[in-house]
């Protein structure tokens, strides 16, 4: 009786099973009128060949042992400097942004320290590029093939994006062929990450797996909005937080790179901070969009256009700022020499300057003496962290190219390659926060330094 009644039941439940099942089929049909369901299949096959693998070999200096990274070590025990030279190799992705010149855009830290470069195509054809340009505070690369039966993908504007707007990720990591993922724009102008030194990234929930790196995010019509950069993660694994660089960030620093060979950031000689509420309620204002100008540096050319700290900035050639990093970005992508009209908020009444932006002094060369902005530095080159340190994208500061021995640093204990992570307790990531913290006194500085492997203060004072 009790087997029967089992039966019994497990008959009902396949029976409802099988009607539910018939149900979910009936709701999803593989075509609606005579047409096929919407599918980004087609979108795929167009974009795709522009998607490439890229494969470095390279070499870097490296120490034999930890202890003689010291100076102090070697110094001291008369140990010269013994290197090694290690193979190192890197896969990541790349996208053909111009057919007709065989034009790769990619990530600096996917071609980073290579001497070979392999890209290998959607149908396996395999070509030698070479480095056209770098630009490591963006992590934009550019990369050349010989341009014979190539497939380009067309671009956007990325100031046109949303948050919500649907968008798919395509890389082609490993050399094991094409990956894709979609998902949607989940916020946009992301930065103070400290992954890069100008950041304003297109932060997505489409998975960018490890490998994707410099490969493409595009809209449902096919479009590149953004070259995929990096994943947060504390494991390494993605979690739903991927970055992208905005396409119209790369193209700018492209033409850079193809024109010069190199990037100059464009100087405005302002310190700025973002609207915070309290800041807002403050100034008295209805929206938190614009950058407040703290500190306006002597004959920089917002001096020279008349700027003034308190002033808050609205808008550059038209164009809405939304916090400091968007100023900073805009800013420092501009052609030397170039004027923009900028919008600012002085005393609750709008204000409108033309400012000539000039080469930035701190950036200049990827080096900067600072020596006449802070006479206890004399005899110091500072500048950002070179790739071949070990340092290099490991930690946030600045590195010290050369000390001159007698100098008030050398006698505090200064040295060459030591790596500045903080002045006065505020933490800097670059020159631009270096140069504004030593800027604010002259009657004693405070470093955090970083050396070989320890971390300690040094006081630098007359």
């Amino acid at each position: 009786m009790k087997n029967s009644l089992k039966l019994g039941i497990y008959h009902a439940f396949f029976i409802l099973v099988s009607l539910f099942a018939s149900l979910v089929n009936a709701a999803l049909p593989i075509e609606v009128d005579g047409k096929q369901l919407p599918s980004l299949a087609p979108m795929l096959e167009k974009v795709t060949p522009a998607v490439v693998n890229i494969a470095t070999e390279g070499r870097i200096q490296q120490n034999m042992n930890p202890l003689f990274a010291d100076p102090f070590f070697r110094r001291f025990f008369g140990v010269p400097d013994q290197m090694i030279e290690r193979k190192t190799s890197s896969l990541g992705s790349g996208v053909i942004v111009d057919a007709k010149r065989g034009l790769i855009l990619t990530n600096n830290h996917v071609i980073a320290n290579a001497i070979q470069i392999t890209v290998t195509m959607r149908d396996g054809q395999q070509l030698e590029a070479e480095v056209v340009g770098t630009d490591p505070e963006t992590d934009v690369a550019v990369i050349k093939v010989p341009a014979k039966n190539l497939t380009d993908i067309q671009t956007t504007d990325s100031d046109s994006i949303n948050v919500g707007d649907f968008v798919v990720a395509i890389g082609n990591p490993f050399g094991l062929g094409q990956t894709v993922t979609s998902g949607i724009i989940s916020a946009l102008s992301r930065s103070g990450l400290g992954i890069e030194g100008y950041e304003d990234f297109i932060q997505t929930d489409a998975s960018i797996n490890p490998g994707n790196s410099g490969g493409a995010l595009v809209n449902l019509r096919g479009e590149l909005v953004g070259i995929n950069t990096a994943i947060f993660s504390q494991s390494g694994g993605n979690i739903g937080i991927g970055f992208a660089i905005p396409i119209n960030m790369a193209l700018q620093i492209m033409e850079q790179l193809l024109e010069t060979g190199e990037v100059k950031r464009a100087y405005l000689g302002v310190s700025m901070q973002d609207i915070s509420p309290e800041l807002a309620e403050a100034f008295d204002l209805e929206r938190r969009s614009g950058a407040i100008i703290n500190e306006v540096l002597e004959k920089s050319p917002a001096d020279k256009a008349g700027l003034k700290p308190g002033d808050i900035v609205l808008s550059v050639d038209g164009k809405r700022i939304r916090n400091a990093g968007d100023l900073r970005n805009r800013v420092g992508l501009l052609p030397i020499g170039q004027k923009v009209k900028m919008t600012v908020l002085r005393n609750g009444k709008e204000k409108r300057f033309t400012i000539t932006v000039e080469e930035n002094r701190i950036a200049a060369n990827n080096s900067s003496s600072p020596r006449s902005v802070n006479k206890l530095l004399q005899g110091v080159t500072v500048g950002e962290i070179k790739q071949d340190s070990p340092y290099f994208r490991k930690v946030n500061g600045v590195q010290v190219i050369k000390v001159e021995r007698g100098s008030i640093a050398w006698v505090s204990g200064l040295r060459e390659g030591d790596v500045i992570t903080s002045v006065n307790r505020m933490d800097v990531v670059n020159m631009g926060q270096f140069l504004d913290a030593v800027n604010k006194k002259d009657d004693a500085l405070l470093f955090r330094i970083i050396r070989g492997n320890t971390a300690a203060f040094l006081v630098i004072k007359p």
